[in-house]
Order: structure tokens, then sequence, then C-alpha cells
């Protein structure tokens, strides 16, 4: 015979005090555990969202990195005429692409913070066409001309449009802002590479990396056969998407285990405080127990009972703790990419799965604090209870 659930709520109404007290140890675990979670996702969903699946990236064989590669120009007059390019107008899509790191106070804090400079290509508006200006233009040919990602407007104090900027022994003039959609390019300077190598005194003929868009997805396989067999080269290519979903898995991981270990701390702290509830109604109602059992009710019904009440209170928490955390939702924060050694702007990214997780998180907790007592409840000897009537 079960108990009935109307049991458990009054229970949980007369004993109001330590439930919250259990609930939000939950909820603040739950809610930590998300952050965390949320924090990694939305490192990894900003770098992911930078490649295109019908882009690819060439750089030198054997450079972890587009900051350790090397491609000359005899190269990329080599990639460009490679089957499987995207051409428009019979020009072959493809962005020769120079990166270098400059330092800029950021607006919160006033320390500086390395920004990513990519020098690019007219093409590279084709290569990647979800690339759109939001205020001013697109930087000219030959001049020290640039333009910045959204974040980086709203991140650094000395990059303003229409504004001039200095770094790497130039000024430059800030002529537009671009929306790259969310994706790592926000955080970004562009300029023209050539310059951008004039400026820097680096050879003008030498590039990091090349950009081309595919004909289509399927294309890839071909441009890759294409460029490891030809001798003149020696370079190694990766999808876009999938090189920039390799530059996220340092900093992704450290977040998850760090967020992990700090939510197991916490967990186990909600833990006791969910098992010094549930003991102490089992004790508080010792006698509400003996009255059961002793009326027909098996120690197995008790038991569930209780566990059932654990579980609920642990449903609550982890609910509250979801929606605690959903204001984080689309929060913009920055940290280092260990890859690039530049600030990177991102978004915590709180999503339907991370919430599921969550209450699973928060169902575990209680299923662990409410088992022991409930066990407990269910031993308890009936005539012993019974004297205490």
């Amino acid at each position: 015979m079960a108990i009935p659930i109307v049991y458990n709520l009054r229970s949980m109404r007369a004993r109001w005090v330590s439930a919250i007290v259990a609930v939000l140890g939950i909820a603040g675990t739950v809610g930590v555990f998300i952050a965390m979670l949320s924090l990694a996702r939305g490192f990894r969903a900003t770098l992911v969202n930078s490649g295109s699946p019908e882009n690819a990236l060439i750089r030198r064989a054997g450079a972890s990195s587009e900051l350790d590669g090397s491609i000359g120009l005899d190269q990329v007059k080599v990639i460009q005429d490679a089957p499987g390019i995207a051409r428009e107008d019979g020009r072959p899509l493809i962005s020769p692409e120079v990166v270098v790191i400059a330092a800029f106070p950021l607006i919160t804090t006033g320390t500086d913070a390395n920004v990513q400079v990519r020098g690019v290509s007219l093409e590279t508006l084709k290569v990647r066409p979800n690339i759109r200006m939001v205020q001013g233009r697109f930087f000219q040919p030959g001049l020290t001309e640039l333009v910045i990602g959204k974040n980086v407007a709203s991140t650094y104090s000395d990059l303003e449009m229409g504004k001039p900027a200095k770094f790497g022994g130039g000024t430059w003039n800030v002529v537009g802002v671009f929306d790259a959609g969310g994706s790592a390019f926000d955080s970004e300077i562009w300029a023209d590479s050539r310059v951008v190598n004039q400026v820097y005194k680096r050879p003008d003929e030498l590039f990091q990396s090349a950009t081309v868009r595919l004909t289509s997805p399927a294309a890839y396989n071909q441009l890759k056969d294409s460029l490891s067999t030809d001798p003149r080269l020696t370079v190694e290519m990766d999808r876009e998407i999938e090189y920039y979903a390799r530059q996220s898995q340092v900093l992704t991981t450290l977040i998850t285990v760090l967020g992990s270990l700090v939510a197991v701390i916490m967990g186990i702290g909600a833990v006791i405080g969910a098992l010094n509830t549930m003991y102490s109604a089992v004790a508080e109602r010792s006698r509400e127990i003996a009255t059961m059992r002793a009326i027909g009710f098996a120690g197995s019904s008790i038991a569930l009972s209780f566990v059932f009440e654990a579980v609920l209170i642990a449903l609550i928490g982890g609910v509250v703790g979801c929606i605690f955390v959903l204001p984080l939702n689309g929060f913009t924060t920055g940290t280092m990419n260990m890859q690039t050694f530049s600030h990177l702007a991102f978004a915590f990214k709180v999503t339907p799965p991370l919430l599921a997780i969550g209450i699973a998180f928060a169902l575990l907790m209680g299923i662990i604090g409410g088992v022991p007592p409930a066990v407990r409840a269910a031993r308890r000897p009936i005539a012993v209870a019974l004297r205490e009537l």
C-alpha cells in the first residue's frame, strides 16, 4: 500500500525552514554547475561559429596555428589554381592572411589586453559572406585603414569608430565596424595584409595562412588531395570549422573540469544538507512512521515516501537554480584564447540540454541525500517507536 503524496507535501510544509535550506543549497550548486558549463559552451560556440563548412584553412605543414604558419606568395598562386576552389568572375575566392598581436587598454580595467590583428584581402568578404558592416565602410587597399569587430568596439578604450589608433609603429584610421555573427572574428581587427606586413616590417610576399571558399563542402577532399600531392607545396589543410573547434578544446576542457570540481564540492555540501534535513525528518516523525507501520504500510512504502520527498526537494532546488542562471544567457565576458594569446569576447550559452543536465544533477543529489534516511526510517523497529507514543 503506497503512502499518499499529500502526506509528503504536508510534511514539507510543516518543516519549511529546513526544506528551504536544502532547496537553496541544491539551487546554488546547480546554478554554479550550469554557469560553468554554459561558459565553456559559449567559448566553444564562439570559436566553432568562426568556421564555415564551405571554407578550408591552409597553413604551413607542421604549424599548430596561424601564428606560427608561413605561406609565400608563390605558394598562394599555386593554391589558387587548384581544383575545388570557388570562383567569381573568374577570380578564385582565396584570402591570404597575416596574423599579429597588438595590445590595447580594456574599457573596464584600463589594463592592456592582446587583440588579434588579421591582415586580409578584399576577397575575404566573399570567402566569409556572413561578415557584414554595421558602421562605416570596409578598408581601402594600400591605406593604413582598419575595421574592427563589434566586440572590439565595446571592449577597448583606444579603438573607436572615426578615431586614429596607434600600434605596430604606425597610425591607423578606424573606418568601420563589422558584425561576424557572434564568432571569434568579432574580437579581431582587420586591415590590408600587405599594409600590415609593411608596418610590422615583414616581407611583403609572406603570409601565415590562406582561407579558401570551396565550390561545396564535398570539394574539400578533392582540394586536399591536390595540395598534398603537389611537390611545389609544403602545406596542410583543415576544414575551417574543424580548425577553430580544435582551438577551443584546451580552454573548454579546463573550464569544464574546474566547473565540475566546484560543482562536486558544492554538491557534497548540498547532499550533506539534504541528509541532515531528511534524518531530522525521520527523527521527528518516528511516531508517525511507527503508526503507519502498525496500520499496515510496508517498510518499502515508507522508504519510497522519504526518497520521494528528498527528490521533490531536489527537483525544486534544481528548478530554482536553473531560473537563477537563465539571466546569464547571452551575457558577454572575455578571456585569453590560449591558442592565439589574444583576448576573446564570448557570451554565456545557457541551452535546454544544459538545463536538463542541471535538473538531472539535482535529482542525483536528492537521491543520494534521501536514500540513507529512507532506509533508516524503513528499518526502525515498530515496538521501539510505539513506546514513544
